[in-house]
């Protein structure tokens, strides 16, 4: 059982930063792929990226430009570096984590942090 532990929300004015962080413990296989989903008020859950390693993520159209992912597979973190925030983006952040073994493909979830950004 993975259990992810998210850090680094908060309030923001328009065209701030913030860096949330993800750690992921109790894995015993490797861990695929991190990511970060988001959740605003009356919406659904969507992606907001996901990594794998180096060079090799993905981000949804909303986001392109202004997020960075950042993983350290030794560490089973991931960072989500946000910069120049919209009051859009306003919506609680899940970590997302993905194991893939033979049988089936594992997805664990953090609690959620909440991310604020004010006009």
């Amino acid at each position: 059982q993975v259990q992810l532990v998210e850090s680094g929300g908060g309030t923001v004015q328009s065209g701030g930063s913030l860096r949330l962080s993800c750690t992921a413990s109790g894995s015993e296989n490797r861990i695929d792929v991190m990511g970060w989903y988001r959740q605003a008020p009356g919406k659904q859950r969507e992606l907001v990226g996901i990594i794998r390693g180096p060079g090799n993520s993905f981000y949804s159209d909303s986001v392109k430009g202004r997020f960075t992912l950042s993983r350290e597979n030794e560490k089973n973190t991931v960072d989500l570096l946000m910069n120049n925030l919209e009051v859009e983006d306003t919506a609680v952040y899940y970590c997302n984590a993905v194991v893939n073994r033979i049988e089936r493909t594992y997805n664990y979830w953090g609690q959620g942090t909440q991310v604020t950004v004010s006009s």
